[in-house]
């Protein structure tokens, strides 16, 4: 299994400067590739505290002159808010500059602050992202991005630097609804599973994912690559304050969740394309936020090093998922509690995933 790191650079309730952010969430940066971590991932996010990375392919390509082997994962680009060509010249300069370490993540957004920020109705955002991505995606394997859709009207231009290598199997998208799922599919791109509903509905919308995947590019395809699963990580040795370290910080990056995404406000069952999202809000209101949090909570990847890894084989035997992503600061955590669970998980947690199927 390949084990990656994600760095969201959080300033929940101003806890204290976001230079002081930026200096302590890249120190982490700068840790994983030494500690054995495969990949380094990068998330955007607009205008609040949740995360504060507005250009994920910067934050990427900075991370690259730091790093000598390391892949560099954006979780992810949001197309919507962004100029195809743009998006373009940007993941293909990165990748050279990399050597071709990039792994493309895209996504369509869910926050009504970024979209409000950007100009940009959301009721347009499902129709926008499909075109983005067709437009995006065929111009990374043809060398040139040329598009002409209800939203998207790209004459013919030249990709400079040319991309020198395939982005398939090393393209995912974030999706959370059914309906989304499917997109990806007929798309052609792999999913990326951060968990946020059962796992029995994650099956459920990945098993649609495979049949919309063979429906859309022949049964003789070779099929869609494994999922990429990310998770928010808690490793220590000591199994109470590992549980209460959980509730505390994992449970607090959920109620960030809640505020950025502005659940309570109830407005996504109103917008085209969101409906789905208007739905899990209503079940929220139903179970109250004691229950909601601990759901959210026992998804996540936390424990002692045995339990961490045996919760990461029960999601693999659910996803069949070959990459695992742990974010490791989040809520305001304590940098140095961050950093000691960073430490424990990649010397008694990520040699064995590295060894399953004999992939070490």
């Amino acid at each position: 299994m390949h084990v990656g790191a994600a760095t969201i650079f959080q300033n929940p309730a101003k806890f204290t400067t976001d230079y002081e952010v930026y200096r302590q969430e890249l120190h982490l940066a700068d840790l994983a590739e030494p500690l054995g971590f495969q990949s380094i991932w990068g998330v955007e996010h607009h205008f609040t505290d949740y995360t504060m990375c507005p250009d994920v392919l910067q934050f990427l390509t900075y991370m690259a002159g730091r790093t000598t082997d390391m892949q560099l994962g954006s979780m992810v680009c949001v197309l919507p808010w962004h100029d195809p060509m743009r998006v373009a010249e940007q993941v293909s300069m990165l990748d050279n500059l990399s050597d071709g370490r990039f792994i493309l993540g895209v996504g369509r957004g869910l926050a009504k602050v970024e979209y409000d920020g950007f100009r940009v109705d959301m009721n347009e955002s499902r129709t926008r992202f499909i075109e983005s991505a067709e437009c995006l995606l065929a111009g990374l394997e043809s060398g040139f991005c040329e598009f002409d859709g209800e939203y998207i009207k790209q004459p013919r231009r030249e990709i400079r630097p040319h991309p020198f290598r395939s982005f398939k199997d090393r393209t995912y998208a974030a999706a959370i609804s059914p309906e989304s799922s499917r997109i990806m599919a007929q798309l052609g791109v792999g999913m990326l599973v951060i968990p946020q509903k059962p796992w029995d509905e994650v099956e459920s919308d990945l098993s649609n994912y495979r049949n919309a995947w063979h429906e859309s590019h022949g049964p003789g395809s070779a099929g869609p690559p494994s999922p990429v699963v990310a998770c928010w990580t808690f490793c220590h040795e000591d199994a109470d304050y590992a549980r209460d370290m959980a509730r505390r910080y994992i449970g607090g990056y959920w109620h960030t969740v809640m505020d950025h995404y502005q659940f309570k406000a109830d407005h996504h069952k109103d917008i085209k394309g969101y409906e789905y999202y208007g739905k899990v809000a209503e079940k929220m209101f139903d179970y109250g936020d004691d229950e909601v949090v601990d759901f959210f909570v026992n998804l996540q990847v936390w424990g002692t090093p045995e339990q961490c890894y045996e919760k990461i084989l029960q999601i693999r035997d659910r996803t069949g998922h070959d990459t695992y992503v742990g974010a490791f600061s989040y809520a305001a955590m304590p940098y140095e509690a961050a950093e000691a669970s960073m430490r424990v998980f990649a010397a008694e947690v990520m040699p064995k995933l590295k060894a399953l199927d004999g992939n070490a």
